[in-house]
């Protein structure tokens, strides 16, 4: 990457101040005094973090001081994508690096919490680790163990992050869902894993109303064979409930236990937790990541996000998405983290700014979805309270286009570092974000990561600048997916990313690169539904469709793309031809609402005759997407490797109507 202008204005540089006191700076400068490695710009650094992975992933060792229990004899054993071979031998413990920390650290604020449903809460880090304690004793007389799996359907609130934390220090492995997904997805994901026990919140506070989830939670539960205990968070609805009534063991009764906390100590790829992203077919994919991989990428993040033990950080997040995760990011720092458990709009879109304000926050970030909706609304963050603490802001989820960055810098604050950032659940990080030693161009974000070897390639594996290619990574990282669970021989975890260029990972995104190394994301290039943030296989939205007695088969694509309005129309054809009524719409609302969730409600249902499919069956939901968004209907699709080629020419016509 050379270093020529970008064409796109500057929007803001840091001071000499900021540059220099950054976490980037200090990393550069521990390279230089212990290493002798000195880099004349950040391109640099990045080719040689791309280049010699073995030392790059050594140095976030070391600066991080991140120690092993037992030795790793190599860095990367076996440099291969899939089946990359990260620091064998080495043992650890994520949970016990996140909650690390001497006397003084005990006594600062680690989570401030802030609940429709509970009010403010705020726990000490001491008071963070005498819960995990408490909880991950009670949950070894439960029989919880190394590799077993627990689950959980909980909100962002502290309960979530001291479940995770317990789970994890014991071994066993973590993996959660939001409380407003439908039970039919939720059942998708854990039947896959089978946990022996689950948390549950199944009742909540949401824009001033209460959501009872305890039916949706009883059909979980129902139909988890595997479950041994289920555990369940008391509200002020649900807490007179008895063990005896529900069958649940009382989680406050769980957190008050005197108990000495200790960690399991595992192979660097060790199971953590499992996390979800939806294919096009099929259950949605169960990935797996490790200790230690995560760990690493989590701390070579903070560089990126310029994070201390002084931050004080809140990211908007539902506990369905893999910001989720990155909260530990902060909190692997030694930061104080706000959890944000209320709708982002009620009373109004002022109310997350007002808790920023209030609680000093020093870097916030959200989909860019909110930042958008702030801007519609007409709000002005800036000019109606005192964001003096607020130096860092980041976006994620979907393209943040020129607009939303003129509207922060004009609304929010004029002097501050916007860092939006793209990757996905996938590795649990980013592939291309910030770096607070790097100008702000609109539309841009700054820099590829630190050990992310990222381009975008044409069709035919070139390397394209300056042009939209898809997002690919060349090089192994150690957060990548260890496996999909229940995937033995690999073939659906190659399916997903190395079966278009062998050897390297294609993503799933369309991206462009600038000469000088920042870059615009643009949307989905795959089938992949991305709805505010979350995304989603076609095939859970398909599986609650065509259940209903009146669709035979649909076909769904998500129109996500840089400098358009989000929108997801749904395809259907019917048992019974031209029956397609407003009665009928609210009825596939409905399931896709109650199975699936109701973030992923279709903008538009469209009956057509037939849904276009290959000769092998697919439905053929990337070329209709991209003639949905413009593409040429001659270019998008081949009719000859089509098995009902006429299908086609209903969507060309919609096109038009859109176009």
């Amino acid at each position: 990457m050379s270093e020529t202008m970008s064409a796109n204005p500057i929007l803001w540089t840091p001071s000499a101040a900021r540059s220099n006191n950054s976490r980037l700076a200090a990393y550069q400068g521990w390279l230089a005094e212990h290493h002798g490695l000195r880099f004349d710009s950040y391109n640099d650094l990045w080719e040689w973090s791309v280049t010699d992975l073995d030392a790059f992933w050594q140095s976030i060792c070391d600066f991080f001081d991140i120690e092993f229990s037992s030795p790793a004899s190599a860095v990367l054993a076996k440099r291969s994508m899939p089946g990359a071979e990260w620091f064998p031998g080495a043992k650890l413990n994520w949970a016990e690096y996140i909650l690390a920390g001497g006397v003084k650290k005990l006594q600062k604020q680690a989570l401030v919490v802030h609940s429709e449903t509970f009010g403010r809460r705020e726990l000490t880090w001491q008071e963070l680790r005498d819960r995990v304690a408490s909880l991950a004793a009670h949950l070894r007389d439960m029989g919880v163990g190394q590799g077993d799996r627990v689950a959980a359907i909980l909100p962002n609130t502290e309960n979530a992050i001291i479940a995770c934390l317990a789970v994890t220090s014991l071994g066993a492995i973590w993996s959660l869902c939001a409380p407003d997904m439908g039970h039919v997805a939720i059942l998708d994901r854990f039947q896959q894993i089978e946990p022996k026990v689950l948390i549950y919140q199944d009742n909540y506070l949401h824009a001033g109303k209460e959501v009872s989830r305890r039916a949706e939670v009883a059909e979980v539960v129902g139909g988890l064979p595997s479950l041994l205990h289920h555990i369940a968070v008391g509200t002020q609805s649900t807490e007179i409930q008895t063990e005896t009534q529900t069958g649940a063991v009382a989680w406050e009764t769980l957190l008050n236990r005197p108990a000495i906390l200790t960690f399991a100590q595992v192979d660097f790829d060790h199971p953590l937790w499992i996390v979800y992203s939806s294919g096009t077919t099929g259950n949605p994919k169960p990935i797996v990541h490790g200790h230690g991989g995560i760990l690493l990428e989590g701390c070579k993040q903070s560089l990126h996000q310029d994070l201390d033990a002084q931050s004080r950080f809140c990211w908007l997040t539902s506990s369905g998405w893999v910001m989720w995760n990155l909260q530990m990011v902060a909190l692997g720092q030694g930061a104080t983290v706000l959890l944000y458990d209320r709708a982002a709009n009620h009373p109004d879109m002022m109310d997350v700014w007002r808790r920023i304000a209030a609680e000093k926050i020093s870097y916030f970030g959200a989909g860019a979805a909110f930042f958008t909706a702030c801007a519609k609304s007409g709000i002005e963050p800036g000019a109606d309270v005192d964001l003096g603490a607020l130096v860092s802001l980041g976006s994620t989820g979907s393209p943040m286009t020129s607009d939303g960055y003129d509207w922060v810098y004009r609304s929010v604050k004029s002097d501050i570092w916007l860092a939006p950032v793209s990757g996905g659940t996938d590795f649990c990080g980013a592939f291309v974000g910030g770096n607070v030693m790097l100008p702000v161009r609109a539309g841009e974000m700054q820099a590829p990561m630190l050990g992310n070897a990222v381009r975008a390639f044409d069709p035919e594996g070139n390397v394209l600048v300056g042009e939209v290619g898809e997002l690919v990574c060349t090089e192994p990282l150690p957060s990548m997916p260890l496996f999909f669970w229940g995937d033995r021989d690999g073939s659906r975890l190659h399916e997903s990313y190395f079966d278009t260029y062998p050897g390297i990972w294609r993503h799933g995104d369309w991206i462009s690169f600038t000469p000088a190394g920042g870059s615009v994301i643009y949307g989905r290039s795959d089938a992949t539904i991305n709805r505010r943030g979350l995304r989603l296989g076609s095939s859970e939205i398909y599986q609650a469709v065509e259940a209903l007695e009146e669709i035979q088969d649909s076909l769904v694509v998500d129109l996500e793309f840089l400098g358009r309005q989000s929108f997801m129309p749904l395809f259907v054809v019917l048992s019974a031809p031209g029956g397609l009524d407003a009665a009928l719409k609210d009825k596939i609302k409905a399931a896709i609402r109650s199975s699936v969730s109701a973030r992923f409600v279709p903008d538009d249902i469209i009956e057509v005759a037939e849904v276009p499919r290959t000769l092998s069956g697919k439905k053929l939901e990337v070329p209709v997407k991209k003639l949905l968004l413009g593409g040429d209907p001659a270019q998008v699709v081949n009719r000859d490797s089509m098995t009902n080629p006429d299908s086609f020419t209903p969507f060309v016509a919609y096109a038009k109507t859109m176009n």
